[in-house]
């Protein structure tokens, strides 16, 4: 419905593939952030035979793409407000102090905490809105900010920088534009339904609800401007 607020979830898995969810490891942000970074590198080979002159930065490899974003989790009771005004402002009131250990601890569970069947930190997809990244955690730093007499901590605040992941078989075929196998990504403009960009890429339209599917897309006929689309290999689609 028009104006109905949507909140950034994180969710985890444990393998590559994203396939495997883990147990209870969601997360909905209490409060959506200001703001997010992505940040893009591209990364040039600079080095040069010795005793001769500059030369050209020849292209060495695009590196995943970096995401940070900070969380503020808060129990004071107070209204907060988020955003510029209008029919999506965040506003939340919650129960005056309760604390915060419980929200703090499930995302250090869903986000950081270390999986023992898989000997390391969960894969992470972060949705929201036109954003859908997936990636994993690789620095995270909480200020506590506001406390009950007692010590209890009721407002804090976390900054989490994630770096984002390639499936090891997509990064192969990324290195080599010319293979069959590339997952191609799309970005969602003004116009585009998903039959128009499936046969864009395949040349048919037909495989439109197997790319909703790949994409846990609900309703393929309202696409986000700007949400990015993964299309897979045909192979994988039929």
């Amino acid at each position: 419905m028009p104006g109905e607020l949507t909140k950034l979830q994180i969710k985890a898995y444990s393998d590559e593939t994203f396939q495997t969810e883990i147990a209870n490891g969601e997360f909905i942000t209490l409060l959506n952030p200001e703001k997010y970074n992505l940040k893009y590198k591209v990364e040039q080979n600079r080095r040069q035979a010795s005793g001769t002159s500059a030369a050209s930065p020849r292209y060495n490899r695009t590196p995943p793409e970096d995401l940070e974003l900070e969380f503020i989790f808060d129990r004071t009771g107070v209204l907060i407000n988020y955003g510029q005004p209008g029919p999506t402002d965040d506003y939340l009131s919650v129960d005056t102090g309760v604390g915060i250990a419980d929200d703090v601890e499930l995302f250090k569970r869903v986000v950081f905490d270390y999986n023992g069947d898989e000997h390391r930190p969960n894969y992470l997809v972060i949705s929201w809105g036109a954003l859908l990244f997936k990636g994993v955690l690789t620095e995270l730093d909480i200020s506590f900010k506001l406390f009950k007499p007692d010590g209890t901590p009721l407002r804090a605040s976390a900054t989490a920088k994630f770096k984002g992941f390639v499936e090891d078989k997509l990064r192969v075929a990324m290195e080599n534009n010319s293979s069959p196998d590339l997952t191609h990504v799309r970005v969602v403009k003004k116009g585009d339904t998903l039959p128009l960009m499936t046969y864009r890429i395949y040349g048919d339209s037909k495989y439109y609800l197997e790319v909703a599917k790949v994409n846990n897309i609900s309703n393929f006929r309202k696409l986000n401007e700007g949400q990015k689309i993964f299309f897979p290999p045909i192979e994988k689609v039929n």
